[in-house]
């Protein structure tokens, strides 16, 4: 793939944690408009590597670029391109949602800053909840409004850590049909998930972080392709993304003894 037409690009990236090895060698390229899903376990390392191409920590070897820019030699460009959403909803609950949004607006220098928030406000439904303080709002409307918040200054590529972490299903069906809105428009999104069906519904390609490495990566179907093929019974079924998480992790670990 062209370089150019790459928004991420990461190789070799290492990361330890006094004797902890959280990176071994991390490697992988995020299309510009594609969601990318970086999918592992709790404590794989997926905050850590959102956490270097977002500039809050330094990587102890390989490389990493976003935007075209280094994190390392260009951080201040990078964050120019990024914007991000923490596992938590980052909202101040004494402020209405409309309040949240000028306030951010304002501290980035936007222009116009209520127009900016009344129309994120109604591109995320949250129009006729602007006027309430954040206090009042569910988890997934805080989660919509933080999402809302990190697009402030239209960013090229968003970094979504665990975006529906806690959230109940009708709070995460509405993350998600940001997250695809996004893509839709244009920006790249990079999504770290523990949730196999969050991958499987939105992501146009998947990573497997496992042992602190990538241990495979590519479109659904093409993952799909790595286990048995379907058993046929009454019907063809093809395999979950579970099923292929497990048999993969699995694989490896027996390979590794």
């Amino acid at each position: 793939m062209d370089e150019t037409s790459l928004a991420i690009q990461v190789h070799g990236l290492q990361k330890s944690y006094g004797k902890l090895r959280v990176l071994k060698g991390v490697d992988f390229d995020v299309a510009r408009g594609s969601i990318f899903a970086l999918l592992g376990s709790n404590g794989a390392g997926k905050t850590t590597i959102v956490r270097i191409l977002s500039t809050l920590l330094k990587p102890d070897d390989g490389t990493a670029r976003v935007d075209g820019f280094d994190v390392l030699s260009q951080p201040a460009r990078v964050r120019e391109s990024i914007s991000l959403t923490g596992q938590f909803a980052a909202v101040d609950e004494i402020l209405t949602g409309r309040e949240n949004l000028v306030m951010i607006a304002e501290l980035r220098h936007v222009k116009g800053t209520g127009a900016v928030a009344d129309e994120l406000l109604e591109r995320f439904g949250l129009a006729e909840a602007g006027g309430r303080r954040v206090s009042t709002y569910s988890g997934g409307m805080r989660r919509r409004l933080d999402i809302a918040m990190s697009l402030i200054g239209s960013p090229r590529i968003i970094f979504l850590d665990e975006p529906t972490n806690g959230l109940d299903p009708e709070g995460r069906i509405d993350v998600w049909q940001v997250v695809q809105g996004l893509a839709d428009g244009g920006t790249t999104v990079l999504l770290t998930t523990q949730y196999l069906d969050e991958a499987e519904k939105l992501a146009d390609r998947i990573a497997i972080l496992h042992d602190g490495t990538i241990i495979v990566s590519g479109t659904l179907e093409e993952l799909r392709k790595l286990v048995p093929p379907a058993k046929v019974e009454y019907v063809e079924r093809q395999p979950t993304l579970e099923e292929i998480f497990l048999a993969i992790v699995g694989r490896d670990k027996k390979e590794q003894r």
